[in-house]
């Protein structure tokens, strides 16, 4: 697996961190109103919801995959889950409030354990999670040949990009609320879905354009 791959892999994480959803805003209170520690613990548990919805979309669909890993109309089915996840992102009105400043106060003691529980069924109970990563492995999956050790690899990389990228938002917690208006968080919201419409298209289209027509196209650009 090359370094293109790995990069792409981190911003794949990157973008996933700042998907405005309840596991944002919680992270980003949890940080201010419990401090740093707590929002990584919450942090953790939201991580290893991600890695049991990993494991489920991975091993769910890699017989699928392994019979079907060079039909194109696999980037079909890839780019429409990555569509309707985009319409839905893009669609959603439901504008989550900046934190009261009333409600600021330190508890005396934080509970880790459930902390790390509660970022976990946060994330767990939220089935367009699932839906992304069911999507990202149907399309990245038969790029990497299905090779287990790459795809490890991949989804690691991803997972420390989404983790680094948490602790930046965790630090920078009570500047990022205050930028945080309803319009923000509307236009942030919007463009993510836009992101995610985009890319699935593209993929789409590749299932659709012959593969010699994409390859002969790439090289006159790199031309």
């Amino acid at each position: 697996m090359d370094f293109s791959t790995l990069k792409n892999a981190f911003l794949v994480g990157i973008f996933m961190s700042f998907m405005i959803g309840p596991v944002f805003f919680m992270l980003i209170k949890t940080s201010i109103l419990k401090g740093a520690r707590a929002a990584i613990a919450f942090d953790f548990g939201v991580i290893l919801g991600d890695i049991s919805f990993m494991l489920i979309a991975y091993f769910g669909s890699r017989d699928l995959l392994e019979e079907i890993k060079d039909d194109p109309r696999l980037f079909l089915i890839g780019g429409l889950v990555l569509i309707i996840y985009g319409l839905i992102t893009y669609l959603d009105k439901n504008i989550k409030k900046e934190i009261d400043q009333e409600d600021i106060k330190v508890p005396e003691e934080n509970n880790y354990f459930k902390l790390i529980l509660k970022g976990f069924f946060l994330n767990f109970i939220n089935i367009g999670v699932l839906a992304f990563w069911l999507g990202l492995i149907v399309v990245v999956g038969p790029t990497l040949h299905m090779n287990s050790n790459y795809i490890f690899w991949y989804l690691a990389t991803v997972v420390l990009a989404y983790f680094l990228t948490d602790l930046g938002k965790i630090i920078l917690a009570k500047q990022l609320k205050n930028r945080l208006t309803p319009l923000v968080i509307y236009r942030i919201k919007r463009a993510m879905g836009i992101v995610l419409i985009v890319f699935g298209v593209l993929l789409m289209l590749k299932g659709i354009i012959p593969r010699d027509k994409i390859d002969n196209l790439i090289e006159k650009v790199e031309k």
